[in-house]
């Protein structure tokens, strides 16, 4: 298993100061595809924020050595840039997609360990198989039974360094764009989008039509392609991958597994009226032991039936990270809004910390561009409308 060092320290805050070979500046936007920064991209997740966020923030607080919180974790952007910087770091999220693949940004595994435990998983029988037209279409037989294979046991396995990042890498594979040379195929399944699963009457219409067929490849050569780039990586530890947290952060009780007082608060709540976390991930839930059809109930999240209520339900976030005993409390929100809901996404976060219980000083707010600049959430909602404007807050408990 990899060890920290002094060298792999010096190589993280090298990057993060933005300076290359020679001295050369490092665009912010070049961070997303940098070879060193591959794990955060293990899986694409539609509800991602850019790298920079974080970062900017962490980089003013390093002297204080701080513990990171963000209580809308999604696929752990905001812990992978604490782990940069060797900060420990905490994240809950509701989906437990999210908290799989979050928990792969504190896994210190290494490709080969994980490739071992691929093939040792291989070698089951699986006890099911999907029978629905639409697994029948999107996998190769011998695809699908090495994937129900994996799929069983992880499950059975529940976390650890190895199954961590195996479950993450599983799920950034498991659908995607078809290659056109198999050989290096980056994904198991039939034409699909990276980012979410498409519904499966959808899907059998448009592999009809397109007369799209799913691809008999290699998954252990695909996870092969996908682990050996995170070799190269080895940062500070920030922290167990069970710092990610599967619960709501609207509950006490959720804040109550947490190990350590939070003094930095990093995060982005969901947009108000975005509600299809559960449907649009409903294959890589299936994966983690869900239903092998859509569930079309909304799960367990934030608020959406009325403004009103989002800032209830948001307010009472703030209200459990108040109570943290830390001496200082700072909280950097980025909002928005999709565009088929016409709302004033800034005075819904500004009102949500009124309504907390603690008094939360509004320090700085400032433009984040929009959602074409960092492929956050309002991203995909909508492909006939441009993406609104998007705000980082930042706000101290007073």
């Amino acid at each position: 298993m990899p060890q920290t060092n002094g060298n792999s320290k010096e190589l993280a805050f090298d990057l993060l100061s933005l300076r290359g070979g020679g001295g050369s500046v490092i665009r912010y936007s070049k961070l997303a595809n940098h070879p060193r920064l591959a794990l955060n991209a293990v899986c694409p997740y539609f509800t991602m924020f850019p790298l920079e966020f974080p970062i900017r923030v962490l980089r003013k607080h390093l002297e204080d050595r701080p513990v990171i919180l963000d209580p809308f974790c999604g696929r752990g952007t905001t812990l992978f840039a604490a782990r940069l910087f060797g900060l420990s770091a905490w994240g809950i999220d509701t989906s437990p997609v999210a908290v799989a693949v979050a928990r792969a940004k504190l896994s210190i595994a290494r490709s080969d360990e994980v490739l071992e435990l691929a093939s040792n998983l291989m070698k089951l029988n699986p006890k099911a198989l999907p029978t629905t037209p639409f697994f029948k279409k999107a996998y190769h037989p011998e695809v699908l039974r090495d994937i129900c294979a994996i799929r069983e046991g992880l499950l059975r396995l529940g976390s650890s360094e190895s199954a961590d990042l195996l479950r993450a890498v599983m799920l950034g594979c498991l659908h995607g764009p078809k290659a056109k040379n198999l050989s290096g195929s980056g994904y198991f399944s039939n034409q699909m989008q990276r980012t979410f699963a498409p519904k499966p009457d959808y899907a059998l219409r448009f592999w009809k039509a397109g007369e799209f067929r799913a691809p008999r490849i290699s998954i252990q050569d695909v996870i092969r392609r996908k682990a050996v780039r995170l070799d190269a990586q080895i940062f500070p530890v920030a922290g167990p991958p069970l710092q990610v947290i599967q619960g709501n952060s609207e509950l006490e009780a959720t804040f109550n597994k947490i190990g350590e007082h939070p003094s930095v608060i990093i995060t982005s709540p969901p947009y108000y009226g975005m509600r299809t976390y559960v449907q649009d991930q409903w294959l890589r839930n299936w994966f983690l032991g869900g239903p092998e059809e859509v569930d079309y109930t909304s799960g367990e999240q934030i608020s959406h039936s009325s403004q009103e209520n989002f800032v209830a339900s948001l307010a009472s976030v703030w209200d459990n990270i108040g109570h943290s005993k830390s001496q200082t409390l700072d909280l950097y929100l980025r909002i928005g809004q999709i565009p088929s809901r016409k709302v004033d996404a800034l005075k819904l976060a500004k009102d949500s910390l009124k309504e907390s219980v603690h008094n939360w000083k509004l320090v700085s707010v400032r433009s984040a561009k929009t959602a074409d600049e960092g492929k956050r959430q309002a991203d995909h909602m909508s492909a006939n409308s441009s993406a609104e404007k998007e705000f980082d807050l930042h706000a101290v408990r007073a």
